[in-house]
């Protein structure tokens, strides 16, 4: 993640991303899915967990086309002004924009938090040289809470509001490009893309409503989809179905490796264990090192 290093200076200051850049609107859009049961799904080891913001379509696309459109909205009733769209897409402190922005207040897990909303949205910004009044912030409602710290499978949440991302399943299953380090991996459990856990057990995500986007519907069952069924993918398959999907790019390789993470932590099956053998001699030595581990951890 040394593009955070690189960019340190644009998230500061926004004019660098677009020059006259004097006010930023943040947005908000709901992803929580009609699907399966988050936490019966992590407590059956056979299943595969997606983290629920990943089970439909990718969110980046809709989002810039809806914060476009108003752009284009505002445009068509003050004139012309020079304006960009962002949504996770950009050095942009987004979290830190929106909390300031009124629209909710920074969680001990580092995401925003709203009263009324929860965690389950998404972010984009639109900067402008539009001179607008600030909305005030809200205030902080986290208290003596400390569920999110207390939940997180690899302690990645190592004080309040302070993430150590080296440790974040999130991380290790998506952005990380090589292998996952050894002590984490029984910690991984059956999440192969991504970790909901922090905000499964916050009590303001109890009355989490469903979202009204098509886009985020569940797509090929992957809201209840086995370990041994996902890994029997190959490549074709892999990218036909995870096209448009946040998945496709972390590619079919990294796919598998997380895979063999879950099936190294399940119960162990004739089912798993004959899954495990059938990419034994992948193509991939990223793919081979993890297939080699789980089963190791089934002693076979």
């Amino acid at each position: 993640m040394d593009y955070m290093a690189r960019h340190d200076g644009k998230r500061a200051h926004p004019e660098q991303l677009l020059p006259g850049t004097v006010s930023v609107i943040s947005a908000r859009i709901g992803y929580w899915p009609d699907a399966a049961d988050a936490q019966a799904n992590l407590a059956d080891c056979r299943r595969a967990y997606v983290s629920r913001y990943a089970l439909g379509r990718d969110y980046h696309k809709l989002m810039r086309t809806r914060l476009q459109r108003l752009v284009d909205r505002i445009a068509k009733e003050i004139g012309l002004f020079s304006a960009r769209v962002f949504t996770d897409s950009a050095p942009v402190l987004e979290v830190e924009l929106a909390s300031h922005s009124g629209l909710g207040w920074r969680g001990k897990h580092t995401l925003l938090l709203e009263r009324a909303a929860g965690s389950y949205f998404f972010l984009g910004e639109i900067y402008c040289d539009l001179p607008l009044p600030p909305d005030p912030p809200q205030s902080e409602h986290c208290g003596t809470c400390s569920a999110c710290i207390n939940a997180c499978p690899t302690g990645a949440i190592v004080a309040p509001y302070r993430l150590d991302a080296r440790r974040c399943i999130s991380y290790l299953t998506i952005e990380l490009r090589g292998s996952i380090p050894l002590e984490l991996r029984p910690l991984i459990g059956n999440r192969i893309y991504g970790c909901d856990d922090c905000q499964l057990c916050c009590p303001w995500n109890r009355q989490a409503l469903l979202t009204r986007e098509q886009d985020f519907a569940v797509r090929h069952g992957l809201d209840q989809a086995s370990l041994v069924q996902l890994f029997a993918w190959h490549e074709a398959e892999f990218k036909q179905k995870m096209a448009g999907s946040a998945i496709y790019r972390i590619g079919h390789e990294r796919w598998l490796r997380n895979i063999a993470v879950g099936l190294g932590n399940a119960p162990t099956s004739p089912e798993v264990l004959a899954a495990l053998h059938s990419r034994r001699n992948d193509a991939s030595a990223l793919v081979r090192e993890h297939v080699a581990w789980a089963l190791e951890s089934h002693n076979r």
